[in-house]
């Protein structure tokens, strides 16, 4: 039974967040409170597993109670947020102080609960099941290092892709001696200018995001490409908060952009990234094809397109989130013979797209989240030799 404690300050929508879960075998609303001050007192008093958190209310708004509950009592968040300007900036700061998701609601529609009930169910089972060592604010808590080999061939457990034949390209070994977040600011990288680092992302993935492209240099010689499942508006919030803390330049992808190194293109919510080659440029190229189990964007068809425009010369990342996009995306980059990175269940927020690469056979390295910027590093210097 997943005990959950539900904090908004409209009656309205508390009775009808609060009927939702009740409706639910597997849910149990211990109660519920109607500001932030209400919130972190049934917090300590309650005990949750999960805690649905709006943004906007009084004595104490969403984020301040955020910060104060990841301070006295980590317990996994889920933020109910407004499809605006502000509640999308609200959002990401939400996500970076360690709330585990987040569903957006269209701006006072709250009778639309039947817009977004599907959708919080499912994330609120997610975030139960996430740990309290993980939602720190600030960085993920980390495992004794011994405890994490830093290369690991992938045991064949009934893959859910067909076996990629090997290739005889391995990922560098890294030094897991090295200090963490030893990156820095400036590396030299030669004879990889025209190779690309795309990462696929989700439940908790701006967080993670945060984690490495902080600790790449601001130098480095190639475009990166990020998808992040979020709704339209958000991503333009994230790429946006990203810029500010990056040595690297982030921004939200436009169709037509020209990628440049040392520039990170985020997804567009509602819209799948993919690339085209004219003359000796590559642009990307937005679509609104159908969404693949209910993503757009969705991390697939990004690294298959990836993997047929750059060949070899990618490296393919999967961090921590929900289901098992990016699998056959990286499946097609280890087709391609590039360099495949996933993020390790020990920082993971949710295990389940690493986890889903690593069990089809096609990952090199398996990394905890504060080396996966080094072992980004490594794979282009390693193409750099080549």
């Amino acid at each position: 039974m997943i005990r959950i404690l539900v904090v908004d300050d409209s009656a309205f929508m508390r009775k009808v967040l609060s009927d939702l879960f009740k409706g639910q075998p597997d849910f149990e609303v211990v109660d519920i409170a109607r500001n932030g001050v209400e919130a972190v007192e049934k917090v300590k008093q309650f005990s949750p597993d999960v805690v649905t958190l709006d943004v906007e209310m009084p004595l104490m708004d969403g984020l301040a109670a955020l910060e104060q509950i990841m301070a006295v009592k980590p317990t996994p968040v889920v933020m109910v947020s407004s499809l605006t300007k502000s509640g999308a900036d609200a959002t990401i700061k939400a996500l970076s102080l360690g709330a585990v998701d987040f569903v957006a609601k269209s701006a006072g529609a709250i009778s639309r609960i039947d817009e977004i009930e599907k959708d919080l169910l499912q994330k609120c089972r997610a975030a139960a099941g996430v740990s309290g060592i993980r939602l720190r604010t600030g960085s993920v808590v980390m495992p004794k290092p011994a405890a994490i080999p830093p290369v690991i061939t992938p045991v064949k457990v009934q893959p859910v892709l067909k076996e990629v034949q090997p290739t005889g390209d391995k990922a560098p070994v890294i030094d897991k001696t090295a200090p963490v977040g030893s990156v820095p600011k400036t590396v030299a990288i030669s004879g990889v200018d025209d190779w690309i680092v795309a990462i696929g992302t989700s439940t908790g993935g701006p967080r993670a995001l945060q984690e490495v492209l902080t600790r790449l240099p601001g130098n480095l010689p190639c475009p990166t490409l990020v998808v992040q499942h979020m709704p339209p508006g958000f991503t333009k919030s994230l790429a946006e908060r990203l810029n500010t803390l990056c040595e690297l330049t982030v921004k939200e992808a436009a169709d037509n952009d020209k990628l440049v190194a040392g520039t990170v293109y985020i997804a567009p919510g509602d819209f799948h990234l993919t690339l085209r080659r004219e003359g000796s440029g590559t642009y990307v190229k937005l679509n609104k094809d159908p969404a693949i189990g209910g993503l757009r964007p969705a991390v697939d068809p990004m690294m298959v397109s990836v993997s047929e425009t750059y060949g070899i010369k990618t490296v393919g990342v999967i961090l921590t989130g929900m289901g098992h996009d990016g699998a056959k995306g990286m499946q097609a980059i280890k087709r391609s013979r590039g360099l495949t990175i996933a993020e390790d269940q020990s920082t993971a927020v949710v295990f389940g797209m690493p986890k889903a690469a690593i069990e089809a056979g096609v990952v090199d390295t398996i990394l905890p989240l504060p080396q996966v910027a080094e072992g980004i590093v490594q794979c282009l210097k390693k193409g750099g030799l080549k």
